[in-house]
């Protein structure tokens, strides 16, 4: 056992991680750390920080002897008011809290309980909150070495998120009462510094109130996802005069362009995130705008007068997402609740996997999983994005948009404008327009116009309608009044691309990229009977087509002449012997540019469906239609595997590791998912999007040429 690795080799096939601690505070331990021979084996030992004995260093004692050096060493708490198995009794039982910080005025009374027993969240709070109750304890601890919480007790029902514990010259108001800006918010994100996904947050709220709270939860956590980007958006100012000063104190501020997104004039571009948000911390924010979106220890129904006042102010900002009357359900206190778990988390990000993820698990599971589509990763996005080179001034589609990750991801390839709160240019918007949307599930439309109101700056074209049954439009877009004060600027835009002005079958599209319902098929002879594919080849009447199926042709229809798509589709598609018809029918309507094999836990736990995303180009003989594409009977085709698809058999995504086992963080202060399908911006090797754009451009084709 050598001793640079030793406390890997301690953690090994454990549940607990030290990426919390930083390298100083590990090194401090190792120095510490000794063998012991213990009936013929060598034993890492440590004489205890706080007992003053020698002990047996196993995982948790590991995690706890790194708090309790940083509960002395940066919160200044003096070994004397630090204990280690506390007694907690219930009734005739007791147990041991793994560390106890006691008040200093009452020194038998703790003042801050520790829980590391629990490696797991959900687990550990439910021990803290009853030796908290238990002791009347105001202030809790749960982490893992990975993840952290911290916890005010606010009375024996509720634990409300605190930044952080005070330290020893502080007092817990201090902690609620303070000052707080864009600046404390970078430093603090949740996501960054404590490793939760907001998935995980949100799922910790369920447990604290929301799952019997009586209300719609997907509506409450929108309003509240909704609010909080509104209390971001309006601190965009002070963004702006972030990245000034930070291009004033260091030289790798300024992005270089990368492959991917184009020019990035931000703080968040050309270093590590560590070094950034060090970077951050020595700027001072006396003129920054505090934030609204916070408990700061007013009483609850102050609060929910602020936080309604503040999502009323959203809905006016970004109209057409919720009506206008609409209010917070939550009572005052569970709203209280809320507001503590979600105000130290950073929504505005270029990752939308931070929100994606979150809203892919609120949207109801039966209307989306039972038709077969789900969210599709942002790394299977971006590999398609890139593959695809949008281009300034061409227009783009998504026909089964669900939050429109295809969509918000070209306007970031376009405008070099990442998912954030600062102002977008005229010339940038005219871009965004050119972007549109369409789905059929109505929670999902409105998170998807949520995310391009905002990444579009106030304009979106994403539009609640069924894209197959395109006879029926009609009904919304000629007779529905509500549907058409809230989406008829879009499609007014959009009925500017009809092929033929006076229906809506065929459209002239530039880019159409979307992953369609999988499952299920479509049996109304009404919708098959407009499909060349809804008939056999003998002419007769299909009974039933699957959803996928007529897909593929709808969405043909959307392109121009040398228009390319991207369209994820069930493996069996391209190989079962009964589909041979469906890919005659692609290949006399368009070039087949790739195949890329999706891995099998790509849309895990969803579904195991293997699946590919196949890239065409319609045929195109007339430059005067659109780009050359001439018509050719034999061709090369790209094909490609991915054999690292980043999630696990269980569907949890799968993140990049340091060479010391810490889960890598990228510049924005996401952690990156380990896959092979493109190099994300150098954090990776070069994928299969790399290798397509090579091999593109040495076969000349008119969007890479």
């Amino acid at each position: 056992m050598s001793e640079p690795d030793i406390l890997q080799t301690i953690l090994k096939d454990s549940n607990y991680n030290l990426s919390l601690f930083t390298d100083d505070e590990l090194a401090v331990l190792r120095k510490k750390i000794f063998l012991k021979t213990v009936r013929g084996q060598e034993k890492p030992y440590v004489k205890c920080l706080i007992r003053g004995r020698d002990i047996l260093l196993k995982p948790e004692e590991t995690v706890r002897q790194l708090y309790a050096a940083r509960l002395i060493a940066e919160y200044g708490y003096p070994k004397k008011r630090i204990v280690f198995e506390y007694s907690v009794t219930f009734g005739r039982e007791k147990k041991k809290a793994d560390i106890a910080v006691l008040d200093k005025d009452r020194p038998d009374t703790p003042y801050i309980l520790v829980e590391v027993k629990k490696p797991k969240l959900k687990d550990g709070k439910q021990q803290l909150r009853s030796y908290c109750n238990g002791t009347g304890s105001p202030v809790g601890v749960w982490t893992n070495g990975e993840q952290i919480s911290y916890y005010h007790r606010k009375d024996p029902n509720y634990f409300e998120d605190i930044t952080d514990i005070p330290k020893a010259t502080q007092t817990l108001q201090d902690i609620l009462n303070e000052r707080f800006t864009l600046k404390d918010l970078i430093i603090k994100d949740k996501i960054a510094t404590e490793r939760k996904s907001l998935k995980n947050i949100i799922k910790e709220m369920e447990d604290e109130v929301l799952a019997n709270a009586g209300v719609d939860v997907f509506e409450e956590v929108f309003k509240l996802i909704f609010t909080k980007l509104y209390d971001e958006y309006l601190s965009g100012r002070d963004k702006e005069v972030l990245n000034y000063l930070l291009r004033q104190v260091t030289q790798t501020a300024v992005q270089e362009p990368t492959p991917e997104y184009g020019d990035e004039p931000s703080y968040l571009g050309g270093q590590d995130y560590e070094a950034l948000r060090d970077a951050v911390s020595g700027i001072a924010d006396d003129g920054f705008r505090v934030m609204e979106f916070r408990n700061t220890g007013q009483t609850d129904t102050e609060l929910k007068k602020k936080i309604q006042g503040l999502f009323d102010a959203a809905k006016k900002k970004w109209p057409g997402v919720f009506p206008e009357g609409s209010a917070f359900e939550l009572s005052e206190s569970h709203l209280s609740v809320c507001v503590s778990s979600l105000q130290n988390v950073k929504l505005f990000n270029s990752n939308l996997l931070v929100v994606d993820e979150a809203f892919e698990y609120l949207v109801n599971k039966s209307s989306k999983g039972e038709k077969g589509q789900y969210f599709t990763p942002r790394h299977v996005i971006d590999m398609c994005v890139q593959m695809l080179n949008p281009k300034a001034g061409e227009y783009m589609i998504d026909t089964a948009s669900g939050s429109c990750g295809f969509p918000v991801h070209t306007i970031f390839q376009l405008t070099g404008h990442l998912f954030t709160n600062e102002e977008i240019s005229e010339e940038d918007k005219e871009h965004v327009l050119k972007i549109f949307g369409i789905d059929f599930d109505e929670k999902t439309v409105r998170v998807a116009r949520t995310l391009n109101l905002i990444a579009g700056d106030g304009e979106t074209n994403v539009l609640h309608l069924n894209t197959l049954d395109f006879n029926r439009w009609s009904d919304k877009t000629d007779k529905d009044r509500k549907w058409i004060t809230t989406y008829g600027t879009g499609f007014g835009r959009l009925e500017e691309l009809r092929a033929d002005k006076k229906e809506n079958k065929q459209f002239l599209f530039d880019l159409l990229m979307a992953n369609p319902p999988f499952a299920g098929d479509i049996k109304e002879s009404r919708i098959l009977h407009q499909y060349e594919l809804g008939f056999k080849s003998n002419g007769k009447a299909q009974n039933k087509v699957g959803r996928d199926i007529l897909f593929i042709e709808r969405n043909l229809d959307f392109l121009k002449p040398g228009g390319r798509m991207a369209i994820v589709l069930p493996q069996g598609r391209f190989n079962n012997t009964s589909d041979k018809h469906i890919r005659e029918f692609i290949a006399e309507q368009a070039r087949i540019l790739a195949v890329v094999g999706l891995h099998g836990n790509t849309f895990k736990p969803h579904t195991g469906t293997k699946t590919s995303v196949l890239f065409v180009q319609k045929w195109n003989n007339d430059p005067d239609a659109g780009p050359l594409c001439p018509k050719v009977d034999d061709y090369p085709i790209f094909f490609a595997v991915s054999e690292k698809g980043g999630k696990d058999n269980s569907g949890d995504y799968v993140y990049l590791k340091n060479g010391d086992g810490k889960e890598k963080l990228d510049r924005q202060g996401h952690l990156v998912v380990d896959h092979d399908l493109h190099s994300h911006d150098g954090e990776l090797p070069d994928g299969i999007a790399e290798a397509f754009i090579a091999w593109a451009k040495e076969e000349g084709l008119s969007f890479w040429s």
